[in-house]
């Protein structure tokens, strides 16, 4: 026979569980009568634990939020998970939660049972964390969107573009994407009357005016910001007919390397690039066979960088012209190493498939 503590606990951690019981069903779960389950619901609403009932057929207990907030009760596998959530994220990119992360993961280990504060110290030991620089943010100001997003209401907030300049927005926010080092917000720009991609780091004096919007036609989230991440900022874009199915594609291209459209024959990615030398290594390195749709230039890099690879390395290139060395005996290299087709690599054999796949039309 257990305790009435332990049993309201137990009581607490099924209601945490599921949106709503019947009496019958806690009764059965607790062994005892529902005649019980009801004064031990009492209890719980005396202890502050804002606990509704409903009559009728589909009626049953359901726990309300309250003004405090009440003890969670985890399984093995959901406080394991929470431990390397928590351990993730103080190393997260929104400011001020790492130090919130650390502080609640601090607690929940002083009370894990030694085979559960095993697991999570081993994971942590054994795990090196490698990330890519990333902007903070604030965490007022993500709120402040999100509770925007949810509630489609216009903002107001200052924005700092890319090459610098300042400006004052006003736009109808539809969701947040995160991308592992940055956060984006999808908003139709009311001035500019389109949808536009924001970096939330480079917002700043975010207002929730109030006012309620409807959303016309908002553009996926997910795919609206890989598109705009992988190629629009980019002085070169690239479109590219990749030999291989969407499914395939995908696993070869991260979202924010390029977007990818199934058609017949393959699929094409779109992407962008500063360099047309990176651009077309990255093609090159994908491990699978393609064909260049546009830009011209990138067509006619392939060819080039795939003559140099299809050459033997012992045959020597001329140095660009205007080229100055001080050593008379490297006026002849078998690839530049200083000039625009600086690939650092000297292959022993050609890359066929490369070779094709950039000269060869359809």
């Amino acid at each position: 026979m257990i305790t009435t503590s332990a049993r309201l606990l137990r009581l607490l951690g099924l209601l945490q569980q599921r949106q709503l019981w019947s009496g019958s069903d806690l009764a059965e779960r607790l062994e005892i009568t529902e005649r019980t389950v009801r004064r031990d619901i009492e209890r719980l609403r005396t202890l502050g634990y804002p606990v509704h009932a409903a009559t009728g057929t589909g009626g049953g207990y359901r726990l309300g939020a309250g003004a405090a907030l009440p003890p969670l009760l985890l399984d093995d596998e959901e406080a394991v998970a929470v431990a390397i959530g928590l351990r993730a994220e103080a190393l997260g990119t929104i400011a001020g939660l790492g130090e919130a992360s650390l502080r609640a993961l601090t607690k929940l280990e002083r009370v894990l049972p030694a085979r559960l504060r095993h697991v999570v110290t081993t994971l942590h030991s054994a795990t090196v964390p490698l990330t890519a620089a990333a902007s903070t943010v604030d965490t007022e100001l993500l709120l402040t969107i999100a509770a925007a997003c949810r509630d489609s209401e216009l903002l107001r907030f200052d924005y700092r573009t890319r090459d610098g300049a300042d400006s004052n927005r006003r736009v109808e926010p539809h969701r947040l994407v995160n991308t592992g080092n940055r956060w984006y917000l999808v908003a139709r720009d009311v001035e500019r009357a389109d949808w536009r991609t924001f970096r939330v780091d480079r917002i700043s004096a975010v207002l929730a005016t109030g006012r309620r919007v409807t959303l016309v036609d908002p553009p996926d989230a997910a795919a609206f910001v890989a598109a705009g991440v992988s190629s629009a900022p980019y002085r070169y874009q690239a479109r590219v007919l990749l030999e291989v199915d969407l499914t395939t594609a995908a696993q070869l291209v991260p979202p924010t390397v390029g977007s990818l459209a199934a058609v017949e024959g393959g699929t094409v990615l779109s992407t962008g690039g500063d360099s047309l030398d990176g651009l077309a290594l990255h093609l090159a390195f994908l491990g699978c066979d393609f064909e260049v749709l546009d830009p011209p230039e990138l067509r006619a890099r392939l060819d080039d960088l795939a003559r140099r690879l299809a050459t033997p390395a012992t045959q020597t290139w001329p140095l660009p012209v205007g080229h100055r060395s001080h050593d008379r005996q490297a006026e002849s290299v078998a690839i530049q190493p200083n000039g625009p087709d600086d690939l650092g690599v000297q292959p022993s054999r050609p890359r066929s498939s490369f070779a094709q796949a950039a000269s060869s039309p359809r």
